[in-house]
């Protein structure tokens, strides 16, 4: 058992008549509190970020004031603890002092001193809970970049999501291709959340033989079926706690997606061949390459599970939608390949780094990787159906004309290639190129090509 959050004051002594007395000031103050006559067990019943103060004398019988102090500041050195001393008491309270009590009031003491010393701690306990939720969050953002690099609109917008759905209870549905990072998604949501110190239960679905799914997922009892000859614990429950991820939700059987929707809706597990209901605790995050509208208009994925699911849907664009992070992220798995393997890391080269912008991976993020990883090794950079050449480039086929003509044309290929990228300027435009803008500005002239004709909307003087 936990004490409420919307308890600001715990009182605690042994003499009934003062705690009666100290409780009557503080709750005529408005202030809610709770009176306790003892101190044991308290330090169990306050989480680490309670927001509120206690107020405790300092000789108890059984736990003393001290030693509560010491527990309650193992847990968290920031919360502040008031003590209350007799005349006797006030060499005690001064080293209690010394060991980060907040303050001490020596009785008899004014109401108005206690009233006055409670304010200034709680005004001081939320300016400390500010500061550690604005550092989490700071946090939290750092390591979602980090796990999910780019900048792009799509991935600014997706992390956003993460982060406002990540420290709900809601059960999360996220829609992605192959490849494009649904588990990673999955566990940033679990680790970002409550649930963290919990388990985080992945399980693939449609990696899962029809005849063991169901032991699989819901666990048995011992001869619940032929070889059923101990209990098994299932996945859900043993994700009790924590977060269950279920990718490939939709190659599940009807008949699964009926137990499915029942845990979903009665956070219950029977295990085959049991009698009883057991309790779950556990956040559900499914994960789909599907479109589950459509499948279920098919009669191929239950209807009432798809809405139950549909709650809290997360998209995760493909990277095809994604422009310059390709670029970005085939950069930082190239230099982690090279750093794991002890090579020096590679430079993209103009060439290449067209050649990853037009091309459509439709492998995604998991498709990029490998090719950063072969990039890393030194070998070649073969993507969109062209053949490698010797130097970790790609051949393009370009007609006509001798050997500078042929390379005029592929310049001009690059260029426009480039030009029908969505750029916010020419500058930007250069730097997906890797030339000056000068540079630029001469070539497109050359070539009798114009920023202005591209499918960006910005200023060409930027």
């Amino acid at each position: 058992m936990t004490i409420d959050n919307r308890i600001q004051v715990v009182l605690i002594d042994d003499d009934p008549h003062l705690r009666q007395a100290l409780g009557q000031t503080l709750d005529l103050a408005g202030l809610k509190i709770l009176q306790l006559s003892e101190a044991t067990g308290l330090a169990g019943q306050l989480e680490r970020d309670w927001p509120g103060v206690v107020v405790s004398d300092i000789r108890m019988p059984g736990m003393d004031g001290l030693e509560l102090l010491g527990q309650l500041h193992a847990q968290d050195p920031e919360l502040p603890v008031l003590l209350i001393t007799g005349h006797g008491d006030v060499p005690l309270a001064v080293q209690a002092m010394r060991a980060g009590a907040y303050d001490f009031l020596e009785k008899p003491f004014a109401s108005d001193a206690l009233l006055d010393s409670v304010r200034r701690a709680l005004a001081l306990r939320r300016l400390v809970l500010d500061n550690r939720s604005l550092r989490m969050a700071l946090s939290d953002r750092n390591e979602l970049s980090a796990r999910l690099v780019g900048q792009s609109a799509p991935m600014l917008r997706l992390r956003e999501q993460i982060g406002a759905l990540a420290a709900t209870k809601a059960d999360v549905l996220i829609l992605g291709e192959t490849g494009a990072g649904k588990e990673v998604v999955a566990r940033a949501l679990h680790d970002l959340s409550s649930r963290r110190n919990g388990p985080f239960v992945a399980i693939n679905a449609g990696a899962l033989a029809e005849s063991v799914v169901e032991s699989e997922l819901f666990g048995h009892e011992p001869g619940a079926f032929t070889g059923a000859q101990k209990r098994r614990i299932g996945k859900f429950e043993f994700a009790n706690g924590g977060t269950l991820f279920l990718d490939e939700i939709e190659s599940m059987s009807l008949d699964v997606q009926v137990k499915l929707l029942r845990m979903l809706q009665e956070r219950v597990v029977e295990r085959l061949g049991g009698n009883q209901l057991i309790p779950l605790d556990i956040r559900v995050i499914a994960a789909t390459k599907e479109d589950l509208r459509q499948a279920a208009d098919q009669g191929r994925f239950r209807a009432d599970l798809y809405y139950r699911l549909n709650v809290a849907p997360l998209r995760i664009p493909p990277l095809r939608e994604r422009g310059e992070d390709a670029l970005v992220l085939f950069q930082h798995y190239a230099d982690e390949a090279s750093e794991r393997h002890g090579l020096l890391p590679n430079s993209l080269q103009p060439a290449q780094r067209a050649l990853l912008l037009r091309h459509s991976w439709p492998g995604n993020v998991r498709e990029l990787q490998n090719a950063a990883e072969r990039f890393a090794l030194g070998l070649e950079l073969a993507l969109d159906n062209t053949e490698p050449d010797s130097h970790g480039g790609a051949t393009v086929e370009v007609s006509g004309g001798g050997l500078s003509e042929q390379v005029e044309n592929f310049e001009k290929s690059l260029i426009a290639a480039e030009l029908a990228r969505p750029h916010s300027s020419v500058r930007s435009l250069a730097e997906a190129l890797g030339i000056p803008r000068k540079t630029l500005h001469d070539k497109l002239r050359k070539h009798g090509l114009n920023f202005a004709d591209s499918g960006s909307h910005a200023d060409e003087s930027e």
